[in-house]
């Protein structure tokens, strides 16, 4: 079997600044066609886990880099990734750089949306606003889209009845939300918010026939074990990604720019199944989120996605005129429960160690790019990740884990991947 050569770097501070230093050249798996660098790492593994990386390219370059290990910590990067500066410190999840006009922001939440905002280049920071009062939020760093002089997103909102003892996906509600670029994003009233659409008021687990979704037993109000240790839980979507049909000759397009579609992650026991919606700009400024439909009439809420059983990004890259898609790459998802592998992290489908990348030219057909890492272990994560392009390269910031990590879900590093003339993948 061929191998090729991967420079491993770790990460050493000096004074606030992060330098990326070689550590040692290694022979890795065949068809890994990225660097890896680790950003940061938790000072107890086993107390403290590395979550929620994201990732933010200014118009000069900068590079804006998120994460949390108990709080949130910002870097920047001016030489494309090689050395790191501290910027900054925040005190809620889930948190996702974004620009907007001349302004950086960071949105997540502590139950109620949470914004920061940035007039130096990500230098210094606001204190923390709150966009909301008494909700409860969620969403993995997911991508940003723009269009029409506005930056889109989407956070989620939980509304789920109090003696619901499951987890809360199906009871989730994708909501994107848009700002005009110039506004103060800080404010409530400069974003607009699209109606919601939970998963249990769309889907009846009962009626999903012929996919073998839910594919484990299941109870609509709790979880369940299947073998001891190992639990199952109600159809859900969560983790949403935005973006709109650029193609006219596509079946979903919308000529006049006003129809965005929801990518989501689905809970359902199986691998390689994405969710689907879409939401449409009234004329009143209104936005509106239903469901996409087939030609035939029928509606879709399930989508074939690689990765889709587990958080996933999805960029557009107009240089090439294609959608690239960051996930995790499932190789086992039929083994029997009571045969998992200590490290393994839940049932067969919820495999972590492998993220992929794929291109498509329709959001629909993906074609498969490469390998961007391979953990050695299933406690070495290689997950939750989000990329941005630069010039020629993408890079991709992980949710990671190595042998010291509590679990392939509480992980203990954040690692950085290079993706050297990423469009060369292309066939």
């Amino acid at each position: 079997m061929k191998h090729i050569l991967i420079c491993v770097l770790v990460s050493v501070s000096f004074c606030g600044q992060t330098v990326v230093a070689p550590l040692v050249t290694a022979e890795g798996p065949r068809g890994v066609i990225a660097s890896e660098v680790v950003l940061a790492s938790s000072p107890e593994p086993a107390e403290i886990s590395a979550y929620n990386p994201g990732l933010a390219r200014l118009p000069d370059g900068r590079l804006i880099a998120t994460y949390n290990l108990r709080r949130g910590f910002i870097k920047t990067s001016d030489d494309h990734g090689q050395t790191w500066q501290d910027r900054g410190i925040f005190s809620f999840r889930h948190a996702r750089p974004f620009c907007a006009g001349n302004s950086v922001y960071i949105l997540g939440h502590s139950n109620d949306l949470m914004v920061i905002r940035s007039d130096d280049r990500g230098e210094t920071w606001s204190e923390e606003v709150k966009l909301t009062e008494g909700q409860r939020w969620h969403q993995a760093p997911c991508n940003v889209w723009y269009a029409n002089g506005n930056v889109y997103l989407v956070m989620e909102r939980i509304e789920r009845p109090e003696d619901f003892k499951g987890w809360s996906v199906t009871y989730t509600a994708p909501v994107l939300m848009r700002g005009k670029v110039g506004d103060d994003l800080t404010r409530r009233e400069s974003w607009t918010f699209a109606s919601e659409l939970f998963f249990h008021d769309v889907v009846d687990p009962n009626q999903v026939k012929y996919l073998g979704v839910p594919f484990y037993p299941y109870d609509p109000n709790a979880s369940i074990e299947i073998v001891p240790g190992r639990k199952n839980y109600t159809l859900g979507w969560l983790e949403t990604n935005v973006l709109q049909i650029v193609d006219p000759d596509h079946i979903w397009y919308d000529p006049s720019g006003h129809t965005f579609h929801l990518y989501m992650r689905t809970y359902t026991g199986r691998s390689n199944i994405g969710a689907i919606a879409k939401v449409v700009e009234n004329a009143d400024g209104t936005m509106t989120t239903m469901l996409e439909k087939a030609p035939s009439g029928k509606e879709l809420v399930y989508i074939p996605l690689p990765g889709g059983q587990m958080k996933f990004h999805i960029l557009y890259d107009e240089q090439t005129k294609l959608y690239w898609l960051l996930s995790t790459q499932a190789v086992d998802s039929m083994k029997k429960p009571q045969l998992l592998e200590e490290g393994r992290f839940g049932l067969a489908d919820n495999e972590r160690r492998r993220l992929q990348l794929h291109f498509s030219s329709n959001a629909v057909d993906w074609c498969f790019a490469g390998i961007v890492a391979i953990g050695k272990t299933h406690y070495d994560s290689r997950h939750y990740a989000s990329m941005v392009i630069d010039g020629d390269d993408l890079h991709v910031l992980s949710r990671s884990g190595n042998s010291e990590a509590a679990s392939a879900h509480n992980t203990n590093i954040i690692t950085l991947h290079t993706i050297r003339n990423f469009r060369d993948l292309v066939y």
